[in-house]
């Protein structure tokens, strides 16, 4: 799987990239086949603002996209991993059926 993170507006540090990479990657768990993963980091004002995590996941046949916020960026790509955890489990089940 491809990992890509942007930073919008700022440039992340080596350990926020790390984070990053380590909770993505946890994705693999619930589905093999991931291709891609697209990290969008941003905020709207420097300081005590709003921190946006989106992560779009690219699997075959579809695209899952994911968005959170909160006041630090490791808060909110968990939130966002969580959500693909769940949007995962509910493809595979899904294919699964089929």
């Amino acid at each position: 799987m491809n990992i890509k993170i942007t930073a919008r507006k700022f440039k992340a540090h080596q350990t926020l990239k790390d984070f990053i990479k380590d909770e993505v990657s946890s994705l693999q768990k619930f589905y093999d086949d991931i291709m891609n993963a697209e990290v969008i980091l941003s905020y709207i004002k420097p300081n005590n603002s709003v921190k946006n995590a989106e992560i779009i996941l690219q699997i075959p046949g579809q695209t899952l996209k994911a968005k959170d916020e909160s006041d630090d960026f490791n808060k909110s790509v968990a939130a966002s991993v969580n959500k693909l955890k769940t949007q995962l489990k509910k493809f595979r089940s899904k294919q699964i059926a089929h």
